[in-house]
């Protein structure tokens, strides 16, 4: 049974990293669900009020990471309010046109088409693209820091 256990946690761990790919897979959803198999069937006493409430903060700094890290870089270069609404949306289409490439590509195409439909120079939407495929990056290193960082700490809560 902990074999068996011990497989679905890894399975979990390894999707909260394809949810970084693909952002309809929910990360911090994903490792939970792996810290509450080990928790409720292997050894729920290893894991202390402070690996749990770390876990909740640091889930929290994980959703906020992406969302801030997205519009951070639209404003910075110079995108509008629609262009950040755009680069979220087309960051969901794009994980499924042409899967990994379509996450960068989407984005990248809608928000020069949508800057360029709002009258803005070429110079203007092209550094507005530019900054939606910056945040992606940026949301996703941040979201790959994250999650490590959330899966060391649990294994040194085990194995501690």
């Amino acid at each position: 049974m902990d074999l068996l256990m011990w497989l679905l946690i890894t399975v979990c761990f390894v999707l909260s990293f394809v949810g970084v790919i693909f952002p309809l897979v929910p990360s911090p959803l994903v490792l939970w669900v792996g810290f509450l198999l080990y928790f409720f069937f292997i050894n729920g006493d290893n894991l202390s009020w402070v690996f749990w409430t770390a876990m909740a903060f640091l889930t929290i700094v994980l959703i906020v990471a992406d969302i801030i890290a997205n519009s951070y870089f639209v404003k910075k270069y110079g995108g509008s309010k629609w262009g950040e609404r755009t680069a979220a949306i087309a960051v969901i289409v794009g994980s499924f046109v042409f899967p990994p490439f379509g996450i960068i590509a989407i984005p990248f195409i809608a928000v020069l088409v949508v800057e360029l439909v709002q009258q803005r120079s070429t110079e203007q939407s092209f550094q507005a693209a530019i900054g939606s495929l910056l945040g992606f990056l940026g949301g996703a290193f941040a979201k790959v820091f994250i999650q490590v960082v959330m899966i060391v700490w649990f294994f040194i809560s085990v194995w501690w």
